[in-house]
C-alpha cells in the first residue's frame, strides 16, 4: 500500500494528467523554470514515480558529479517517506537503485554521438538498458537545433522519451506563441512543455503544450518555503528538501 500511495502522488498525475506516462516513445518533455525554482527536484521525483514502477531510468547530469545527483534522490525520497509515514526504506532503495542509473558529462564533453556510443556500450555488454531519460543541465542557449534532431533521432530508435530541464531567465519576453526562449526555435520537437512560475509565495505548475484535458486540469502549486508540492486537497507532498536543485 505504501508503494501504491507514492505513485498516486505522482505529479503529472496530480496535475490532471490521465497517466503518469505523458510522453510517447521517442517523446520529449521539458521542464522550464528559472534558476532555484526547483527544475531539479520535480525530475527526480517523475523519475521515482517510473523507478517504483519498475522502469529503468538513465539520469544524465551535465556538470554535477554523481555524488550530488544520488543526494537529490535520496533527500527526495526521504521528503516522501516522511510525508507518507513510512519507516522502513530498504525495501524501496532495493527496488530504486538497480534500476537507475547515472552518467555524467561536462558542458564541453557533451555531444549526441558521444551519448550514444555510451548508451550502446551499456546496453551491448547488458548492464543497463533505459526506459526514460532525464537530461538536466544542458545549456539550450549554447545548442542548436541540429543536437535535439539528434537527440530525437536516438530517443526514437531507443522507443524511450525523454525529459529535459530548461533554464529560463526573468529578463526575456516569451518567444512566438508564448512559448519560452529556449524553446521557441524547436517546440514542434516536444510534446510537452512544463513551467514553474513564481507568483507571490508560491511556485505554480503550469502545462503550456501538451497539457491534460482542460476539464481535468488541476492547479498544482510548490511552497517555496519546503519546495514542497501542495496537494489539491491541501496537505503537501515533498518535491525536495534541497532548494538549491536547478
Amino acid at each position: 500500500m505504501e508503494k501504491k500511495e507514492i505513485i498516486r502522488r505522482n505529479p503529472l498525475k496530480m496535475m490532471g494528467y490521465p497517466s503518469e506516462d505523458v510522453l510517447p516513445e521517442g517523446g520529449f518533455g521539458a521542464l522550464m523554470a528559472r534558476a532555484g525554482v526547483g527544475k531539479t527536484a520535480f525530475l527526480v521525483q517523475i523519475a521515482i514515480d517510473k523507478l517504483l514502477r519498475d522502469k529503468n531510468v538513465l539520469h544524465i547530469s551535465i556538470d554535477e558529479p554523481v555524488e550530488k545527483v544520488c543526494l537529490w534522490y535520496e533527500q527526495v525520497f526521504r521528503s516522501i517517506a516522511d510525508s507518507n509515514r513510512i519507516k522502513h526504506l530498504d525495501p524501496f532503495w532495493e527496488v530504486i537503485l538497480p534500476r537507475r542509473f547515472i552518467m555524467t558529462f561536462k558542458v564541453d564533453g557533451f555531444s549526441v554521438p558521444k551519448l550514444e556510443e555510451r548508451i550502446t556500450d551499456l546496453s551491448e555488454q547488458g548492464i543497463f538498458f533505459p526506459q526514460m531519460i532525464l537530461i538536466d543541465g544542458l545549456p539550450f542557449e549554447e545548442r542548436g537545433r541540429k543536437t535535439f534532431v539528434d537527440l530525437k533521432a536516438v530517443a526514437r530508435n531507443l522507443g524511450v522519451p525523454i525529459w529535459f530541464t530548461v533554464k529560463t531567465h526573468r529578463h526575456e519576453a516569451p518567444g512566438h506563441g508564448g512559448m519560452p526562449i529556449p524553446l521557441s526555435n524547436i517546440e514542434d520537437l516536444f510534446d510537452v512543455a512544463i513551467e514553474l512560475q513564481p507568483e507571490g509565495k508560491d511556485i505554480f505548475v503550469r502545462a503550456i503544450k501538451g497539457g491534460p484535458p482542460e476539464s481535468e486540469v488541476k492547479e498544482l502549486a510548490l511552497d517555496p518555503s519546503t519546495m514542497m508540492i501542495k496537494n489539491p486537497d491541501g496537505d503537501a507532498v515533498p518535491a525536495s528538501a534541497d532548494r538549491k536543485a536547478q
